[in-house]
């Protein structure tokens, strides 16, 4: 076989290999920037917004202290979520795969 006709069989051999599923990283990456969004946008908001009301309302630094409390409760309740609805998406596949 002439060495382009090996080069196009192993390119195509490539690229199916690529379609059968994601890469090995991409579902912890995927995992990792959701948990990200849920620590830092309440947190990021929270920073805003407490800001803005201490301005309104002259009351440095009570409510920004709250709105940064209440940004984490909102961050850890989004994460467990997310934690428990991982794990069990995990825990199915493995189940799946164990009884074929």
């Amino acid at each position: 076989m002439p060495e382009a006709e090996k080069n196009i069989k192993s390119n195509a051999d490539f690229k199916q290999k690529q379609k059968i599923g994601p890469a090995w990283w991409q579902p912890a990456m995927i995992i990792f920037l959701k948990f990200s969004v849920w620590v830092f946008v309440p947190v990021i908001g929270a920073l805003f917004l407490g800001s803005w009301l201490d301005k309104k309302f002259s009351t440095e630094p009570f409510l920004f202290l709250g709105t940064i409390g209440f940004a984490f409760l909102i961050s850890m309740f989004g994460v467990i979520k997310g934690t428990a609805k991982d794990y069990k998406k995990i825990d199915d596949e493995e189940k799946r795969i164990k009884n074929g």
